[in-house]
């Protein structure tokens, strides 16, 4: 099955939501409604668009409500993160390999935010506040209310959360300067990345590098190590992961801010 997009009108507040999409697309009634839990399917009231989640979510006349149905997104089994902080405005995460930062119009039930929202007790909203590669793992935020969102956002803008990786990447680093400070623009802006040699192993074929980055640009690390000609081992898009045969070696291991919740210094961090 392809893709299917469908967007109906709701006439009267007697209509419901997965009888019109059911009509407009063929798709069954459970489909959908799993569609719906899985953040497929989107209601729009004036300038106002949110997933809409619940079949019986009382609508008005004039809402339109939208259908993304992608078979293959739908049917993706989210990885499980591990908790490793819950601080109520706030929890940090541990995500693995393959569990997406945020979600898309065709779903996000394999998000960590999402993964947040169904098993944090108390239950509790969950925001996006920064990103990390799908291919990558490592810590992350989420937080838990508007109010923390826009705080945690307010220090990854500023540049005032440390931010540390570590990589294991093709090649002799140690030709490296030490630590060799990297400044070249991604996509027109500003990325910046530091690298200290940590290890060689294999006869010189791989070295395990320390990253601290004050910028988070779209895949930054990978493409900076990349561009040095020390991509990373398993990167399928910058170097030679089919090759590899395994998962991204890049682990997001520190994540060190002013707690927004405590207004005190915090440090979280993966031994790794």
């Amino acid at each position: 099955m392809s893709r299917i997009e469908s967007h109906v009108r709701i006439e009267s507040p007697e209509d419901n939501p997965v009888d019109l999409l059911q009509q407009s697309t063929s798709l069954s009634k459970q489909r959908i409604k799993l569609a719906m839990t899985q953040g497929a399917v989107w209601v729009t009231r004036g300038s106002n668009t949110q997933r809409l989640r619940r079949a019986r979510r009382a609508l008005r006349a004039g809402d339109e409500v939208h259908l993304y149905y992608d078979p293959e997104i739908l049917a993706e089994t989210p990885a499980e993160p591990t908790l490793i902080a819950d601080i109520g405005g706030f929890s940090v995460w541990n995500k693995p390999f393959g569990l997406r930062s945020q979600g898309s119009k065709w779903g996000d039930h394999c998000t960590v935010a999402r993964w947040a929202e169904r098993h944090l007790q108390p239950e509790r909203s969950a925001f996006t506040v920064h990103r990390l590669d799908r291919a990558a793992n490592g810590l992350i935020l989420v937080a838990h209310s508007k109010k923390i969102a826009a705080a945690l956002s307010k220090l990854f803008r500023e540049r005032r959360v440390e931010k540390r990786y570590r990589a294991l990447v093709t090649g002799d680093f140690s030709k490296q300067r030490k630590p060799l400070r990297v400044e070249q623009a991604i996509d027109d802006k500003e990325a910046v990345s530091e690298f200290s040699l940590l290890d060689v192993s294999d006869i010189g074929k791989k070295s395990v590098v320390d990253v601290r980055i004050e910028t988070g640009r779209k895949h930054q690390v990978r493409r900076h190590l990349a561009e040095l000609g020390h991509p990373v081992i398993g990167d399928r898009l910058y170097g030679t992961g089919r090759a590899d045969g395994v998962d991204l070696q890049l682990t997001a291991y520190l994540l060190a801010f002013q707690c927004p919740v405590n207004d005190e210094p915090v440090e979280y961090r993966l031994q790794v």
